[in-house]
């Protein structure tokens, strides 16, 4: 992978796309797109073939992005601000937006981050720490099969702090912005390189999660992880922390746990249909909204007890949604983006 070597069918060298600057396609807003997010009063998505898409209008209308170096699938984006953002996607890319998103530059690719996995291992190595010797092969491993290692989440607190996690257990830190990504896979609780899909960080606490029921929290802003063990041994595609100790986890065939001591005891919440929840988000008022891929949306008024759904669907499977200022939902999805007005973000009758 990363190479020059496939030739193509017509004889031709298959281009690295880690490499290649993003072209624009004037179908791209209609096209999957796999995250969403704010920057300000601006909205930013990002999706395959490196696309990113622009909106200034509350999402009615997009624009793509001319400036984008790589043409990888990227699968998540946030921003601490109007101005300062990150993207993460296949091949280890991170890509970094100091103008709202306008234009981007790589900061890491997969190799650099392997590099950074071997240079945690070897680290450990020299202590003689307990499972250090499995860290460093597969670390090395790791390196030995290239560049391909996909980053499925990115979040930042601020703008130097900041985490990206992804497949085979990768995950890395930054504390100036990017610049440089440290790897901290031995501080979670994963020997086997579960795939993480989900990093979010809020302050000091950061939550994991997974598959095979791969559930991790930090208090201490990453600088150890505990195993929250739930009943559910299924994959999670997200968490949300409602409250000091209200922890709501998503994922598979429907799978919605709940747990309001940090982690120590849950509860399953009954919804009546067992579709995969692909995405979450709390709204201003502290309502939940849960997304499924069949683009139905549920809401919760008691803190994640219990969801009912809404009036308003998506017209496709959600991958991401976020409120803007006006109290409508923004969604990312299999077609494209579409947009949920406040007024109908209400709970469907005789439910």
């Amino acid at each position: 992978m990363g190479q020059l070597a496939v030739a193509a069918p017509t004889g031709q060298p298959v281009p690295d796309l880690m490499e290649v600057a993003a072209s624009i396609d004037v179908r791209a807003t209609s096209a999957v797109q796999l995250a969403v997010t704010r920057a300000g009063d601006r909205l930013v998505s990002v999706g395959p073939r490196g696309t990113v898409l622009l909106s200034d209008d509350g999402g009615k209308t997009w624009r793509q992005a001319g400036s984008v170096p790589s043409s990888v699938a990227l699968t998540a984006v946030c921003f601490v601000n109007d101005k300062l953002g990150w993207a993460v996607g296949h091949s280890g890319v991170v890509l970094h937006s100091r103008d709202g998103g306008e234009t981007w530059v790589r900061q890491l690719d997969g190799r650099q981050a392997a590099q950074r996995v071997l240079e945690e291992a070897e680290a450990l190595e020299a202590t003689g720490r307990e499972g250090a010797e499995r860290l460093l092969r597969d670390a090395q491993r790791m390196v030995e099969d290239g560049p391909d290692k996909p980053l499925l989440s990115v979040s930042f607190t601020n703008e130097r702090r900041g985490y990206a996690v992804g497949a085979y257990g990768l995950a890395l830190a930054t504390e100036d912005g990017g610049q440089s990504w440290q790897a901290f896979m031995a501080r979670l609780p994963n020997p086997r390189g579960k795939h993480l899909y989900q990093i979010r960080a809020d302050g000091a606490r950061l939550l994991v999660s997974g598959e095979q029921g791969a559930l991790f929290r930090s208090d201490d802003a990453g600088l150890s992880f505990a195993e929250v063990r739930t009943p559910y041994p299924g994959t999670f595609f997200g968490a949300l922390s409602l409250a000091e100790d209200t922890v709501l986890a998503y994922g598979l065939r429907g799978n919605v746990w709940r747990s309001g001591d940090g982690g120590t005891a849950w509860t399953q919440i009954a919804l009546d249909h067992d579709i995969t929840i692909t995405s979450g988000v709390r709204l201003k008022d502290g309502a939940v909204v849960l997304a499924d891929e069949s683009g139905r949306l549920l809401r919760s008024d008691d803190q994640g007890r219990s969801f009912s759904a809404l009036k308003a669907k998506a017209p496709n499977a959600v991958t991401a949604l976020v409120q803007i200022d006006d109290g409508a939902l923004v969604m990312s999805g299999a077609r494209g983006l579409s947009r949920v007005d406040a007024a109908q973000l209400v709970v469907t009758e005789n439910q």
